[in-house]
């Protein structure tokens, strides 16, 4: 089984900061991609940012700048940072995670987290 947990949701004033956690467990054998997908109500999901495990990213052009995606050492933590927050990012932020369970890591799959919640007031 594999489980990704977010945590550091809230709500904050704009101009704010926000860090997100996912924290992904179970039997991994290696983490391809990892990213944060966001949900406003009555919107689309919409991906905000990712990174590969070689480190590449990439980023929404509403978050550019403001936001930044990164990695734990074991690369079964991704986190992001959520700067100059604006009220148009109140959403259900949600970690996604494309990884392998066995060594034949060219068959991935692709997990959820439950979402966090993230308030910016005006």
């Amino acid at each position: 089984q594999v489980q990704l947990v977010e945590s550091g949701g809230g709500l904050v004033q704009a101009g704010g900061s926000l860090r997100l956690s996912c924290a992904a467990s179970g039997s991994i054998f290696s983490i391809n991609v990892m990213a944060w997908y966001r949900q406003a109500p009555g919107k689309q999901r919409e991906l905000v940012a990712s990174v590969r495990s070689g480190g590449s990213t990439k980023y929404a052009d509403s978050v550019k700048g403001r936001f930044t995606i990164s990695r734990d050492n074991a690369e079964n933590t991704v986190f992001l940072q959520l700067n100059s927050l604006k009220p148009e990012d109140t959403a259900v932020y949600y970690c996604n995670a494309e990884l392998s369970t066995t060594q034949a890591s060219h068959l991935t799959f692709s997990y959820w987290g439950q979402g966090t919640q993230v308030t910016v007031s005006s």
